[in-house]
């Protein structure tokens, strides 16, 4: 993965890469792949802003998974921000091809 930036910010794509390495601690999936991902764009200062959700909005996990967050993301941005969304909620259909395939392998029927 190319950590290269464009002007000193981060480019989207290389922040989304990295995002790939943020797990759901409940599914074994990464955010991207689970569709959990509906937002990111960098702004001039180089921070992340990434509208996302979770599979339930009672899910307690937010917190390990900023922690995620920050841990991917710390080589590339100067900071992250994310919005917690939940609307339109989340399901199963925002799941990616190569999400649906992992939890196939986990013994998921998607």
């Amino acid at each position: 993965m190319s950590e290269q930036t464009t002007g000193g910010v981060a480019a989207l794509d290389d922040v989304e890469e990295a995002l790939r390495d943020v797990v759901d601690p409940e599914l074994g999936i990464n955010v991207v792949d689970l569709g959990l991902i509906y937002g990111l764009t960098v702004d001039e200062s180089n921070v992340a802003i990434i509208d996302m959700t979770l599979t339930s909005a009672a899910c307690p996990l937010q917190d390990v998974i900023e922690d995620q967050i920050r841990t991917a993301t710390s080589s590339l941005v100067s900071d992250f921000r994310v919005n917690w969304v939940w609307m339109p909620p989340w399901g199963p259909d925002k799941i990616t091809d190569d999400g649906r395939d992992q939890l196939r392998a986990l013994g998921f029927n998607v």
